[in-house]
């Protein structure tokens, strides 16, 4: 495959079509969003060997759009759409259309230059729906379900099958990103926040809540049962730390196991 250029494409996915925009050209175009658009899609983008290709997440429509590009070789992130909204307000725009979107991500892609990930595996894709519709279906018995939780965990002191799946499915990243980048992805790296001569207190923001509520349930059970993240919640303790930060640290500290091992082994702790 050809070298990559320094184009940047941005898609708007709607239920109908998507909207395409490419810089540094400004080009525009349309697409019906069928299998028939979705390949003729694919071939012009090959066409242009773009460096990345932001997609907006937005109601699922998004996910076809995302896997076909990905399957056929090109360099898709994926965005919230709240990022090209604050992108777009920065620059002083507050309109909002389909083709104005298309726009935006191209110019975000072009100037932020968002790093591409690896996108969900076909099974990675599945395990995702699966989650998803267990979220809507179950939501009535979440509450015996953490319970069901709770028990199982205390019996192996690692992951349920529910949390393994919801790990594999909503983080695809986990095996490729180091501990710091996976940290951030699920939204327990703290981030600064200074300006000035002024050093305000460093907290923790964004990322995936689903990956978040998985680990929060397995380190709750680990610190009560795992003689080594119950060691680690006394020693943060002992130093003072609130109790939100120790768990917080003792939940990154399962995330960093996760991340080299796939059966448990208290000796990486």
């Amino acid at each position: 495959m050809a070298a990559p250029t320094d184009v940047a494409v941005g898609i708007d996915v709607a239920n109908a079509q998507l909207d395409i925009a490419v810089e540094p050209t400004g080009t525009t175009w349309t697409v019906p969003r069928s299998r028939g658009g979705l390949r003729r899609l694919q071939t012009q983008l090959q066409a242009r060997r773009p460096r990345r290709l932001v997609v907006e997440a937005g109601g699922g429509y998004e996910r076809i759009v995302v896997a076909t590009l990905s399957v056929a070789g090109l360099p898709v992130v994926q965005v919230n759409p709240r990022q090209t909204r604050d992108f777009a307000r920065a620059h002083g725009v507050l309109a909002k259309t389909d083709d104005l979107d298309a726009r935006w991500l191209a110019r975000g892609a072009a100037e932020v230059r968002p790093p591409v990930r690896p996108q969900p595996s076909a099974a990675g894709q599945d395990l995702q729906d699966l989650s998803r519709r267990r979220r809507q279906l179950v939501a009535d018995r979440a509450a015996e379900q953490q319970r069901r939780h709770h028990a199982r965990a205390h019996l192996d002191l690692g992951f349920d099958p529910v949390a393994a799946a919801t790990l594999l499915a909503e983080l695809p990243e986990l095996g490729a990103c180091s501990r710091q980048p996976i940290a951030a992805l699920v939204g327990v790296a703290p981030f600064n926040r200074d300006s000035g001569a002024r050093r305000g207190r460093r907290s923790c923001w964004g990322g995936r809540a689903q990956v978040r509520t998985a680990l929060y349930m397995a380190t709750l059970t680990a610190t009560r049962h795992n003689p080594h993240i119950r060691a680690c919640s006394q020693r943060l303790s002992a130093a003072g730390k609130p109790a939100r930060v120790a768990l917080v640290a003792c939940l990154r500290k399962l995330l960093v196991l996760c991340r080299t091992q796939t059966t448990w082994d208290p000796t990486m702790l």
